[in-house]
């Protein structure tokens, strides 16, 4: 599922989103790297893909030829599994 990342609506567009393709709800671009499954807030220039680009502006329409709209489902999980693995450590170190 593709939801788009400032409202949150979901994506119903097939096929290869545009540069130009704005989100129907709130009219952000949906061609930016804040929607692509290569971005990431912590890796170098915040993309996994090494031979990407730098873009300044994560929210804005590009030209990046790597991207792939991420999976809202992928993106749950991964915050998921952040949190669960935070209570788990501190779970260790309870006393009980």
């Amino acid at each position: 599922m593709k939801i788009c990342h400032r409202c949150g609506r979901e994506i119903t567009m097939e096929g290869k989103i545009g540069r130009r393709e704005v989100c129907p709800g709130c009219g952000a671009d949906l061609h930016c790297c804040r929607n692509c499954a290569f971005y990431d807030p912590g890796a170098y220039n915040q993309c996994r893909e090494p031979q990407a680009e730098r873009v300044l502006e994560k929210d804005r329409g590009n030209f990046c030829d790597w991207f792939r709209f991420r999976d809202a489902a992928a993106g749950r999980e991964a915050g998921g599994g952040k949190g669960s693995a935070r209570d788990k450590l501190s779970g260790l170190f309870k006393s009980g």
